[in-house]
């Protein structure tokens, strides 16, 4: 196997790092956290509407950060390897900021608001059961 070069490893290292670099992408990264969200999530935790949300979904997956899943008309995403929100959290203390307050700040809740099976499920009434 021939060894790269630094500067073909520089290259391969700078394309995730470019595709989260916006900070509309790390809010998203934070807000799926270390589990999954659905869109309507995203929209009610960051209060930005459907299709700008959608356009960094698509960034993130094509950058292959997401993975998504469909559940009827939902999609959830999680990302494909929790060391991005490690990546976020030295960046954050780079930047001055505590671990504390980024891990403060990743989803690990529902939104009541939120219409998805996961925060809406369905109820089957123990009468049709």
């Amino acid at each position: 196997m021939k060894k790269q070069s630094i500067t073909q490893i520089s290259e391969q290292i700078s394309v995730p790092l470019a595709a989260i670099s916006a900070p509309q992408r790390i809010a998203i990264l934070l807000a799926i956290g270390t589990g999954e969200a659905c869109v309507c999530h995203l929209e009610t935790a960051l209060g930005w509407r459907q299709a700008y949300i959608s356009q960094h979904l698509m960034a993130l997956r094509k950058a292959d950060i997401l993975q998504d899943r469909r559940e009827g008309r939902y999609v959830f995403y999680k990302l494909r390897n929790a060391s991005f929100l490690d990546l976020i959290t030295a960046s954050a203390a780079l930047s001055g900021l505590s671990a504390e307050s980024v891990s403060t700040l990743v989803n690990t809740r529902s939104y009541p608001s939120c219409e998805c099976p996961q925060c809406a499920p369905v109820l089957i009434p123990a009468n049709s059961l």
